[in-house]
């Protein structure tokens, strides 16, 4: 493994940040958005073990709304599909309430390794995150009803659709259920023939676009965030 970055202390304070040039063919409305983030040494650490195990971590807007997104719902409980590098868990944290504990779930327990360095350098004490390695269809039914603010799905897109009927039985009324990755680099509008992993994409958003349980949006942000709040029971759809 490698070794922690240095001096990757305070995600409050700004200490170590570095801004980012608006570059690469990028629309300039998504490159401003990721130069917008400045991210600290840990998260770009958790970037780079993500690079290397050619994993895809969420984008710095991305991070930045996931952020954004547990703050507004006041997160104390997230559960988290597809733990990578970290990345994702600093953002999510970084928005969640100072008592609030990350749980995160992924079949690799290496990557887990890459993020529990990555969440200790961002100045996270241990017991924040709750890491979980498995298949996350064997660990969600594990979990409690009803026992989270917003759940965070970055894990097969071939499961997504299943993912969503756990995400509303682990929600609480209000809570939020989010979903990366639902542009797939444009195939998911493209008509021409689809993986099946595309072809799953657009039965989730359909599927939540046409629920009675949820408000759903997408925010143009990264590969595309799917977001839905659940709706507290008795409330008008």
């Amino acid at each position: 493994m490698q070794s922690r970055p240095d001096g990757a202390r305070g995600q409050a304070s700004g200490t170590g940040r570095q801004e980012r040039a608006i570059t690469g063919n990028r629309p300039p409305s998504s490159a401003f958005a990721d130069a917008f983030v400045a991210e600290d040494e840990a998260l770009l650490w958790a970037r780079e073990r993500a690079h290397e195990a050619g994993l895809r971590a969420v984008s710095p807007a991305t991070g930045a709304a996931l952020g954004m997104l547990a703050a507004t719902v006041g997160a104390k409980a997230v559960a988290e599909i597809g733990t990578g590098t970290g990345v994702s868990g600093i953002h999510l944290l970084g928005g969640m309430r100072h008592d609030g504990v990350l749980t995160t779930v992924d079949p690799e327990p290496e990557r887990q390794q890459f993020a529990r360095t990555a969440l200790r350098a961002a100045g996270f004490a241990t017991n924040r995150a709750r890491f979980i390695p498995g298949r996350a269809l064997d660990v969600l039914p594990r979990l409690a009803d009803s026992g989270y603010d917003l759940v965070f799905c970055d894990g097969d897109r071939g499961e997504c659709v299943d993912y969503l009927a756990e995400s509303l039985r682990l929600l609480r009324p209000g809570g939020l259920v989010v979903f990366e990755g639902v542009f797939a680099e444009g195939r998911t509008v493209d008509s021409g023939p689809q993986p099946v992993e595309v072809l799953r994409l657009r039965e989730l958003l359909r599927t939540v676009r046409e629920s009675s349980e949820l408000v759903p949006s997408v925010l143009p942000v990264g590969d595309g965030l799917l977001c839905a709040v659940k709706r507290p029971v008795g409330a008008p759809a």
